[in-house]
C-alpha cells in the first residue's frame, strides 16, 4: 500500500453543533470553521508557543511545575485556537461598538467569549483528532 495515500490534509471543516447538539446552519449551509491540523506548520507554531510559555512560567517560578491563572489560560487558549483557524463560515461577531469583526479579531473574539464556550470546546477537541484531517473514502 502507498502510504502517502493516508496523508492527513492540511485543514478540514467542523461543523459546529450548537449548546443542544444540534448541528447549527445558515440556511441550508453548515455554519462551522476552517482549522489547521495537527501536522501543519501553524500547529507546530502553537505546540513552540505554548511550550515557550510553560518553560516562562517554570522561570518565573524557581522551576517549579505552575498552572497559570484561569484568565490567563482561556487568553491563552483563544490566542492559540485563532493561530489555528483558517476562516469561519457564517459565524458574525461585533465589536463592543458594534463595528463586524473579521479575520484573527472575529477568531480571538468568538474564541474568548466565555458564553461561547462550547465552540472553543469543540474546536479543541477537533483539531487535536488526526481521524478529521484523512482523506474521506470516495462513496460508493
Amino acid at each position: 500500500m502507498k502510504i502517502a495515500k493516508l496523508a492527513a490534509s492540511p485543514t478540514a471543516f467542523l461543523h459546529l453543533k450548537g449548546p443542544d447538539g444540534a448541528y447549527l446552519y445558515e440556511g441550508k449551509e453548515p455554519m462551522g470553521i476552517e482549522m489547521y491540523g495537527p501536522g501543519t506548520p501553524e500547529a507546530a507554531a502553537v505546540e513552540s508557543a505554548q511550550s515557550a510559555r510553560a518553560i516562562k512560567r517554570m522561570q518565573d517560578n524557581n522551576n517549579k511545575i505552575s498552572l497559570p491563572p484561569a484568565e490567563d489560560q482561556r487568553a491563552e487558549k483563544a490566542a492559540d485556537l485563532s493561530a489555528l483557524t483558517v476562516g469561519f463560515q457564517h459565524i458574525e461577531y461585533d465589536a463592543a461598538d458594534g463595528t463586524p469583526l473579521t479575520g484573527k479579531a472575529l477568531f480571538l473574539a468568538v474564541y474568548s467569549d466565555p458564553s461561547l464556550g462550547w465552540i472553543k470546546e469543540q474546536a479543541d477537541k477537533f483539531r487535536d483528532d488526526w481521524g478529521n484531517f484523512m482523506p474521506r473514502s470516495p462513496k460508493t
